[in-house]
């Protein structure tokens, strides 16, 4: 490791292959990097994957793949019966009986080189007899469609989770509020539209990538690129007949997550090959092309709304039936079907609401946690079906928006009253920014004008007891470390950690060290670095570590100073009283405790400050009504807008100028705030503009940058104001909310509306330039 930390080599579980990186300056010999990390007795995983979307397994044949010298080990499903999943149990780490998606994982070989164990997978021979493939979600809710996973009824499933056995609908999830045949006679306007939005991919800079070990004695020890290593700890080990004692889970800094790298996808695959080859460390690292299909995608989605508001636009009813395409797993899709359901009307008062929110399994690749978590999807539906019954009645849309969004006290269409929120300050900064109402000239005679705007919210989408944990050490010079088991993924959680530790212990910032890498051996407990929950719950605990310590110190200092320890205070660093005017340095107290007077002996030792986090108050809710106390812990609101131009002749769309508000209950850090808020902004741009996985027959057409298109710099419109409101949080760490993902929720309706505003067409995503141009046709704007 010395010679890997001179030359400043990047951490190897990155890398794609073995490299020769430096040169062992004595021997000339050649050192490779994951020979540095892992020594020479690594091998590489390879995984054979179905050709197929849908098909019986007849037999599989690896005797010549064994035979080929290099190869030490293959596995098939036959080695691992037990099913993994975090809300529902219904996927193998390989498939068994059938194969249910283009991509699943049939078997795999570890060599001692990625060529090797390439070649031995052409060497594996599978039989398969295909079956008919369920490709929509709607046809697969339908009962003449065949089934993907026969044995649901069968299945392990958490209780918030509704799977109805016999058919492919994994979960559904239902909302009965009021009435909403009796309210649509009531309605001056109605307006009813379907809208299918496609399948997207996280496309993370770095690849997923794993290396496990299992030793003599059975302890395993996983190196993933991971946004839950707790959770992966558990699910891996359950699974494996482990004790989660005897598994550890090493999560290095994660180069891209969105989602994709949240509980357990290819992960298992490694430790699964290290049993049958102990001793020796099994890297797997997915290619691009892999990346693509074969882990988590973002759930495609078909949502059919009705939506209707008396003469003076104010909101009746709304029906919404939401078909997410979950895949051929859906054991972490059910729960953004869940999600979905109680989100199901957007961030609007709605007094009658029926809503099935159904999970369908398909032969699709597997849908799973995206940032955003399905909220994109439904509110590019919602947001524009209310931008059309603004107009339908002839009122100006910001004003409907504001006439119809949740305030503090509504009852929400879960029968949970609403905690204050800032989504009135979000429109009107929003709409100030892009001078609405003043409709501004085109640049050129070929070009159209539109403005679209459109509002969000999201909860965290969690079980009702995920918890967090923290604990703060003094160290001998005064400084702080805190630890933690929240992953950063880049956006900033770690700044924020030691902002809140810093500023309730009263230590400046640089006295704050925060441990990693996040070791589930050493790492305190923290649920999955997913839900925009970081912030909130990690920062609970974190602030409830920082004041047991502090209240540590000061009841060491008081006792020495015969002092009551109301007394006292700690200010950068300095325990200070203000009664007394005595002062004592954090330093001078650290880990060995204060002197009494006349050398009597000593008060204190190490101080470890711990703290805890769950929220006991999120309640079940009726499976037939979707009722309860309290859905969800609390909702993070805003709005976004963009102005745009449309060429006439290319139909390409150029933004000019966007806007994004959000309340965040308070900004722990601003800059980190503003950041996440143009980060999720040209996420949520691209998904709208750009990205679709093109699915033929269950089978990914673009699966490389070549063909499947994501916003780069270029992309960036010249202007985009941010705003920050801050309405606090009742439960959060100085009233502070999650953002992570809600930047790029509202992109979607909101771009939607704003091509509306220039061609009058509505549109499915993506909204390229080809879509744009055919709908311009079709409406006889252009010959």
């Amino acid at each position: 490791m010395a010679l890997a930390e001179q030359t400043k080599i990047p951490n190897p579980i990155g890398e794609s292959m073995p490299r020769i990186d430096v040169f062992e300056k004595v021997t000339g010999a050649a050192v490779y990097t994951d020979d540095i990390q892992f020594g020479p007795q690594l091998l590489y995983a390879r995984v054979k994957r179905s050709p197929h979307p849908h098909a019986l397994i007849k037999k599989i044949d690896v005797s010549k793949a064994r035979a080929l010298p290099g190869v030490k080990v293959v596995v098939t499903g036959d080695d691992f019966p037990g099913h993994i999943g975090l809300y529902l149990k219904d996927k193998h780490i390989f498939a068994r009986d059938r194969v249910r998606f283009v991509g699943e994982p049939v078997a795999a070989v570890a060599a001692i080189s990625e060529e090797i164990a390439e070649k031995a997978l052409d060497l594996i021979e599978v039989e398969y007899e295909p079956l008919e493939p369920v490709l929509d979600p709607v046809y697969g809710a339908s009962p003449e469609a065949p089934l993907v996973h026969p044995d649901l009824g069968e299945y392990e499933v958490v209780n918030f989770i509704f799977p109805k056995p016999g058919t492919n609908i994994s979960n559904h999830f239902k909302i009965r509020k009021g009435d909403v045949e009796a309210a649509w006679p009531k309605c001056a306007a109605i307006v009813e539209r379907t809208y299918h939005i496609p399948h997207v991919q996280h496309v993370p800079i770095e690849p997923h990538v794993a290396v496990a070990k299992v030793d003599e004695t059975g302890e395993v020890t996983l190196w993933a690129s991971s946004q839950s290593p707790f959770a992966q700890r558990n699910l891996i080990a359950k699974t494996l007949g482990i004790s989660q004692s005897d598994m550890r889970v090493i999560a290095p800094y994660v180069g891209g997550g969105f989602g994709c790298k949240a509980g357990v996808t290819m992960e298992a695959i490694p430790v699964a090959i290290a049993q049958k080859a102990k001793g020796r460390p099994v890297k797997l690292r997915l290619t691009r092309e892999e990346e693509f299909y074969t882990n988590f995608v973002r759930q495609g989605l078909v949502i059919k709304l009705k939506v209707g508001c008396d003469k003076d636009g104010n909101l009746l009813a709304m029906e919404n039936t939401m078909y997410w395409d979950g895949g051929a797993s859906t054991e972490y899709g059910v729960n953004i079907t869940r999600a979905g359901g109680y989100s199901s009307t957007g961030p609007f008062d709605i007094p009658n609401v029926k809503t099935d929110s159904m999970c369908v399994y398909t032969n699709h690749p597997i849908g799973g946690a995206y940032r955003g978590f399905g909220m994109s999807e439904l509110h590019a539906g919602i947001g524009q079906v209310m931008d059309e019954l603004a107009e339908k009645i002839g009122m100006d849309k910001v004003e409907f928006l504001k006439r119809n969004v949740v305030q503090g006290g509504d009852i929400l269409g879960t029968g949970m009253k609403m905690h204050p929120t800032g989504i009135k300050e979000c429109i009107d900064k929003v709409a100030e920014a892009l001078d609405w109402g003043k409709k501004a000239e085109p640049s050129a005679p070929n070009k159209l004008r539109g403005k679209g705007i459109a509002v969000m919210w999201k909860a965290p989408a969690m079980p009702p007891n995920a918890g967090s944990s923290a604990v703060i050490e003094l160290n001998e010079d005064g400084t702080l470390t805190v630890n933690i088991g929240g992953q950063e993924i880049g956006q900033g959680t770690f700044t924020a950690m030691a902002q809140l530790a810093a500023g309730v212990m009263g230590v400046p910032m640089d006295w704050v060290r925060i441990a990693g890498p996040i070791d589930t051996q050493y790492s305190p407990y923290e649920w999955q670095t997913v839900a925009s929950r970081l912030t909130w719950s990690m920062g609970n605990a974190v602030v409830a570590a920082a004041r047991d310590a502090r209240q540590q110190v000061l009841k060491v200092v008081a006792e020495a100073w015969d002092e009551d320890p109301d007394d006292l205070d700690i200010v950068n660093g300095t325990v200070v009283s203000y009664k007394s005017e005595r002062e004592m340095s954090l330093k001078d107290i650290g880990i060995y405790g204060i002197n009494k007077e006349g050398d009597t002996g000593w008060i204190g030792g190490p101080i470890v400050g711990r703290g805890n986090f769950m929220p006991t108050y999120v309640t079940g809710l009726d499976p037939e009504t979707g009722q309860g106390n309290r859905a969800v812990v609390h909702y993070t609101t805003g709005a976004q807008g963009f102005e745009i131009e449309i060429d006439k002749d290319t139909g390409r769309l150029e933004i000019i100028r966007a806007a994004s508000a959000f309340d965040v209950g308070k900004a722990i850090n601003p800059d980190l705030v503003r950041a996440q808020i143009e980060g999720g902004f040209v996420q949520g741009m691209s998904s709208a503009i750009f990205e679709e996985m093109k699915l033929v027959g269950g089978e990914m057409k673009n699966p490389s940058f070549v063909d499947y298109r994501i916003a780069t710099a270029a992309d960036i419109p010249p202007e985009h104001k941010t705003f920050i409101v801050e309405v606090p949080q009742d439960d959060g760490p100085f009233g502070a909310r999650g953002i992570g993902e809600h930047p790029m929720v509202p992109s979607i309706a909101a771009l939607g509306n704003a091509i509306y505003d220039a061609i009058s067409v509505r549109l499915d995503p993506p909204f390229t330039s080809e879509k744009i141009y055919l709908a311009m046709l079709d409406a006889g704007l252009v010959e």
